[in-house]
């Protein structure tokens, strides 16, 4: 045949001396020997054959593809998405990764596409774990949350991530040092009951007498690096910025170097994500660290239990990872007269969104 044919499922029962119903069973795995699935599986993979996920979804109800949402213009979104992607490869899944953009909104419209396609599963980083609109994905379709429990959605299985640990290791960090006046940088999102960071920063931050700036800015490093400058280029700047994802910390980068401000001399500046990047990054950035294959490989796992368990069997039992503080070079005890004793109380400033 030529090379640009699309080989067919008769192709590989003709390679394997089956029939095309033995040939089907073998490479859904469901019937057959070992031997013989082996056998059918390698047959397909040689001639190039892929399954038409029409013609198996009309055959087993199953599409074989897995959602993926996330808010994709910050990076360690971005690149989690592609290991989650990876990871659904090996187990013979498609996936359909959608951007979420830090809008419940836009989150709405992703969750809409996803129930429309039918999806086997979705794996979410949600923008708001406590919206309604999840319970648009039929009971049938194995939801799995990374980061917060979807209290909209109960049964869902979940990959939680311990905020309150690491917001309070950056805070203890920055006190230790005789930082006294911070600035939080956060998605310019509401607050929802799912997702409480900014809130267990201001609550964390009043016992220890800091001073809590709390900044809502758009999820890229261009609309951080915006926000920062209005924030830095005051006379009461603050000797430190924590931002809520390693995303917005390099937009901080940015506006520091616009207004000629060195870190960690001038300010301070703290991730949440331990990108790639923030090692390779001048000053290297101190950040929170989490284990990402770990992350992914338990988000795998609950994919896979809920779609064993039927309509009616329990969730397994949500997943916790607790990550911890790398102190590389973007933090140092603030300059002499810099700072001064903290007011204890968190103010929230505005800024302009692109």
């Amino acid at each position: 045949m030529p090379r640009d044919t699309r080989r067919t499922l008769q192709d590989v029962a003709d390679a394997a001396g089956l029939s095309l119903a033995a040939t089907s069973y073998a490479l859904r795995g469901t019937r057959g020997s070992a031997a013989t699935i082996e056998r059918v599986q390698a047959l397909a993979d040689q001639l190039g054959y892929r399954v038409d996920p029409i013609a198996r979804a009309l055959a087993s109800g199953r599409t074989g593809t897995v959602g993926i949402s996330g808010s994709l213009r910050d990076l360690w979104q971005q690149d989690l998405s592609v290991q989650l992607t990876r990871a659904l490869r090996t187990l013979d899944k498609d996936a359909t990764i959608a951007d979420a953009d830090a809008d419940p909104r836009a989150e709405r419209r992703v969750v809409e596409r996803f129930a429309a396609q039918r999806v086997d599963g979705a794996l979410v980083s949600p923008v708001d774990p406590s919206a309604d609109y999840w319970r648009l994905l039929a009971p049938s379709t194995a939801v799995v949350s990374l980061g917060d429990a979807l209290t909209g959605r109960p049964g869902s299985g979940a990959v939680l991530f311990d905020n309150r640990f690491g917001i309070a290791s950056v805070l203890d960090h920055l006190y230790g040092l005789g930082h006294r006046r911070v600035a939080l940088l956060t998605p310019s999102l509401p607050t929802t009951p799912g997702r409480p960071s900014e809130l267990l920063a201001v609550e964390l931050a009043a016992p220890l007498g800091v001073d809590l700036l709390v900044v809502p800015t758009p999820a890229s490093p261009a609309g951080a690096a915006e926000a920062a400058a209005g924030l830095l280029s005051g006379a009461d700047r603050p000797t430190a910025v924590f931002c809520l994802s390693d995303s917005l910390a390099f937009g901080v980068y940015r506006a520091a170097a616009d207004l000629g401000l060195r870190i960690p001399g001038d300010v301070s500046v703290v991730g949440f994500d331990d990108h790639q990047l923030a090692a390779l990054v001048a000053p290297a950035l101190t950040t929170v660290s989490w284990d990402e294959d770990a992350i992914v490989a338990a988000a795998v796992r609950q994919l896979l239990a809920l779609e064993g368990r039927g309509e009616d069997g329990p969730a397994p039992e949500p997943v916790v990872f607790r990550p911890h503080l790398v102190v590389r070079r973007s933090t140092a005890a603030p300059q002499p007269g810099t700072d001064h004793p903290a007011r204890s109380r968190s103010t929230t400033a505005s800024t302009s969104r692109p």
